[in-house]
């Protein structure tokens, strides 16, 4: 099947791969920039609206930690089964609906009368994300033909980066000018275009091994433990060791515990809890734990400092921050091959501290700071410490576990990444001594930031001493070669190769395949069918996602079975 589809560009039916050079995988890239785009620029816009949102709806600390909170909640609880709902009931169904439900959960923000219906329609928006997100990387794995896809997984991870690079300018741009409101309306043109052009030109697929229930109670399970743990944490300051902060806290502990004996007992869990078996990848997912949750702190707190502290507009203070994802954007592909040269140890090491660096460094951004002295130095430490640590991070996760369930670990990865910044942002102003009235005076909010940074800092040190004590430097050219406890090697290879998984995406690695079978890569799910096949058998995984932009999470990243090997 290795001849162009029609010129028209026309979606062809399910099955037939699509070639890069033809109308329709171009406009297949087009869409599935497009739609990801929506949720990349999420994660960098709102930050740089908030000291606005909070003046204009009479809002105090809690409801801006809730703004951000509240769609990291339902994102990070349910992007594992939006992932499973594509490969279920066909993928570009499902990206289109979370690309509408997320304009019109944007547009229910942007026209949000008060703080509760903001945030409300903000958990909404989680919602959207969560069906949008994996399902744009699934149509390109699923619909591309096998000798174009790294090119186009290149453009889109490319183009996602230089969304996700102008996002705080973008942001503060739209709030100085048309105001905090078109932060969100902004997503409703871009779905209009998205969605009809989906709809004539990307061919439907899905995965026809897709079988069984879906772990609903599962996912509201794990969106439950952090909801309860995140409400505990944002109102303590208030209320301190209350009824009202002790019951949630300890509901949202027990909460947890159920969630895993749930997901132990299930036959298809969400999260197939045999994927921690390797031991490298709970250590990497350890680590990155350590580093989002730092990450998520310090963007959260550092445009609330520039606009609050030093005293810049929106605009200024999100163009502060693009040194950080320019770096990430222009070297973070050389820094994936100097990881596969020296190996994951160093650059999982250095890369944190590196980071921890620079938020100390950010500690000068007070009254009266100058940028080129005082802030631009910080931040270009900090983004010299995300191109070291991140693309290496992900490479990591990927050579950690069996190719079958690449797409797994990605999955898990960029939850747990996510999940990290939802608790440290509601955690982050409570350790620092940050009242709910803190960000409206230059003098307590700038004291309290001062306190923060150096706790991230340390959080990135402990982040790198994990990884200097647990990550191996040949992780990255082994396929995991420690034994998982009760694995049947042969049985479990045997297993993952009939049932490869919800996160399974169409088309076969050789030329002929016929779309919905087997594949070597996959898209995070709920996944991983193959409970017993923890063991990492054959080659490793290399990431196909060239660019790595996003401050809130790595990159979903589906891999690719190491040629040559």
């Amino acid at each position: 099947m290795g001849g162009a589809t029609p010129g028209a560009g026309r979606a062809p039916g399910n099955g037939q791969p699509v070639r890069l050079s033809v109308p329709a995988g171009r406009w297949l890239v087009f869409t599935t920039v497009l739609g990801s785009a929506m949720a990349l620029l999420d994660s960098t816009v709102v930050n740089v609206a908030l000291p606005r949102i909070g003046l204009d709806l009479g809002a105090d600390l809690p409801v801006l930690q809730w703004t951000v909170n509240a769609y990291m909640l339902t994102l990070a609880g349910l992007i594992l089964l939006g992932g499973a709902l594509g490969d279920r009931f066909g993928r570009r169904r499902v990206f289109v609906t979370g690309v509408v439900w997320f304009a019109l959960a944007s547009l229910a923000c942007g026209l949000a009368p008060n703080a509760g219906v903001l945030i409300a329609a903000r958990a909404l928006q989680g919602i959207g994300g969560a069906l949008l997100t994996p399902g744009s990387l699934a149509l390109i794995q699923s619909v591309i033909h096998h000798d174009d896809r790294a090119r186009a997984i290149g453009l889109w991870s490319g183009f996602g980066g230089v969304g996700a690079a102008i996002g705080p300018f973008l942001g503060g741009w739209l709030v100085d000018g048309p105001g905090w409101r078109w932060v969100f309306f902004i997503n409703v043109p871009l779905a209009a275009v998205c969605v009809p052009v989906a709809l004539r030109h990307v061919p439907e697929t899905s995965n026809p091994r897709a079988h069984g229930r879906f772990d609903v109670l599962g996912a509201l399970l794990g969106a439950a433990t952090l909801g309860l743990i995140t409400y505990a944490l944002i109102a303590a300051p208030q209320k301190g060791a209350s009824p009202a902060v002790v019951v949630p806290a300890v509901a949202g502990l027990a909460l947890g515990m159920v969630f895993v004996a749930v997901e132990r007992r299930r036959r298809e869990p969400m999260l197939p809890l045999s994927i921690f078996s390797s031991h490298q990848f709970s250590a990497v997912n350890a680590v990155t734990l350590c580093v989002y949750a730092a990450f998520g702190g310090f963007f959260f707190l550092s445009v609330l400092d520039l606009q609050v502290v030093v005293g810049y507009s929106a605009l200024a203070a999100g163009t502060a921050l693009l040194p950080t994802t320019t770096l990430m954007l222009l070297l973070s592909a050389r820094s994936g091959e100097l990881g596969k040269r020296i190996g994951p140890r160093i650059p999982l090491t250095v890369g944190p501290l590196l980071c921890a660096a620079g938020m100390l460094l950010m500690t000068r951004a007070g009254v009266g700071a100058v940028y080129w002295r005082d802030i631009l130095p910080a931040l270009l430490v900090l983004g010299m410490g995300m191109v070291v640590v991140v693309a290496p991070l992900t490479a990591t996760v990927l050579a950690s576990v069996d190719v079958a369930r690449a797409g797994l670990a990605s999955g898990v990865n960029n939850a747990a990444a996510r999940a990290a910044g939802l608790i440290a942002v509601a955690a982050l102003p409570l350790l620092a001594g940050m009242g709910p009235e803190a960000y409206r005076s230059a003098d307590a909010f700038g004291d309290t930031f001062r306190r923060a940074m150096p706790i991230c800092a340390g959080v990135l040190v402990l982040g790198a001493v994990l990884a200097w004590r647990t990550v191996r430097s040949d992780a990255l050219e082994q396929a995991g070669e420690e034994a998982v406890a009760g694995a049947e090697p042969e049985g479990a290879e045997a297993a993952a190769g009939a049932e490869r998984g919800e996160g399974a995406v169409a088309a076969e690695r050789a030329e002929g395949a016929v779309a919905g079978e087997r594949v070597e890569g996959a898209v995070p799910a709920s996944a991983g069918r193959a409970e017993g096949a923890a063991r990492p058998t054959g080659p490793p995984c290399r990431p196909e996602c060239a660019y790595h932009c996003g401050v809130s999470a790595p990159p979903l990243d589906p891999g690719e079975r190491r040629s040559g090997t």
